[in-house]
C-alpha cells in the first residue's frame, strides 16, 4: 500500500449534486368552459378545454363517469367552470372543475348555435395557443344567445372575431386590386389569404357589395342585404379555412333556420 508523505495534499472528493425533484406544473382556478369530451377507458373521459390564459387544451378527467364523482356535474358544456390541471404533456390531468356559475342556460336554438360555436373553436383553433380576446368573445356570444339576441347577428360576428384572432381575417375595407378603400357601390369578392378585391363576370366566389364589407367591418348588420350576404361570405371562408372539412352543427342550422 502506497504511503503519502507530509507536504502531500489530499482532496477531498467533490460531493454529489443531488438532482432536485421535477415540479409538479399545475395551473389552478382557470376560467374555462367544456367545448367536447368523449369516454376514455372504463369510468374516464378525455375533455376539450377553452381557456382564458392557455387556450384550447387537451385533459384526462379521471373516473368522471363514475355515478358519484364530483367532476361528473361539473363538465357541462356552455357552464362557466374554474379549471385545475397539472402536466406539462399535450395530455394533462384534470384536478377539479367547479361550475362558477352566472350565465343562462341555452335552449333550443341557440343550444345548437352553441354547439357550432363549439365546433368552429375545436376544429380551427390549435392547442396550447392562448386567445384571450376570443375567449371573452365567446363568453358575450353565450350570453347574447342565451337572451334570445338574433341568431344571424351573433353568429356572423364570432365567427369574423374567431378568424381575425387567429391571424387569417383580412380588413373588408381595403380593396387589394385598387390598393384604395373599398367602395359601398362596387361589388367585390374576398380573397381568403389577400382580402378583397373587385368582382369581375368570371368569378365563382361570393359577390358581395362594398356596403356590406364596410357594414362587416363595423359589425354593423341591420341591413337584410348585409345579413344574406355576409352569411354567404363567411360560409366561403370558413369552408377554405376548414379545407372543405364539413361542420356537422352547420348543416343542421342551414336546414332548419338558414343561418
Amino acid at each position: 500500500m502506497p504511503t503519502l508523505d507530509a507536504d502531500t495534499t489530499v482532496t477531498a472528493p467533490a460531493p454529489r449534486r443531488l438532482r432536485a425533484p421535477a415540479r409538479d406544473h399545475r395551473i389552478l382556478g382557470q376560467p374555462g368552459f367544456v367545448l367536447h369530451s368523449y369516454p376514455y377507458k372504463e369510468t374516464s373521459l378525455i375533455v376539450d378545454l377553452f381557456t382564458r390564459d392557455f387556450g384550447r387544451i387537451g385533459v384526462v378527467a379521471k373516473g368522471a363517469k363514475r355515478p358519484h364523482s364530483q367532476l361528473r356535474g361539473a363538465l357541462q358544456t356552455f357552464q362557466p367552470l374554474s379549471t385545475s390541471w397539472s402536466g406539462k404533456s399535450e395530455l394533462r390531468t384534470l384536478i377539479d372543475a367547479e361550475w362558477v356559475g352566472g350565465m343562462l342556460p341555452l335552449e333550443k336554438t341557440a343550444l345548437l348555435c352553441g354547439f357550432y360555436l363549439n365546433e368552429l373553436l375545436v376544429k380551427l383553433l390549435a392547442r396550447d395557443d392562448p386567445h384571450p380576446v376570443l375567449f371573452d368573445q365567446y363568453v358575450s356570444t353565450l350570453n347574447q344567445l342565451a337572451h334570445n339576441e338574433p341568431a344571424q347577428t351573433v353568429l356572423r360576428k364570432f365567427e369574423r372575431a374567431l378568424l381575425k384572432e387567429t391571424g387569417v381575417a383580412a380588413d373588408l375595407t381595403r380593396c387589394t386590386s385598387t390598393r384604395g378603400p373599398v367602395g359601398a357601390t362596387q361589388d367585390y369578392v374576398v380573397d381568403p389569404e389577400r382580402g378583397p378585391r373587385v368582382a369581375r363576370v368570371s368569378d365563382t366566389w361570393p359577390v358581395v357589395s362594398g356596403k356590406t364589407l364596410i357594414d362587416m367591418e363595423n359589425e354593423d348588420y341591420l341591413d337584410p342585404v348585409t345579413q344574406m350576404q355576409s352569411k354567404q361570405l363567411m360560409r366561403f371562408l370558413l369552408a377554405y379555412q376548414l379545407g372543405g372539412a364539413t361542420l356537422n352543427t352547420r348543416q343542421i342550422l342551414i336546414d332548419l333556420m338558414q343561418l
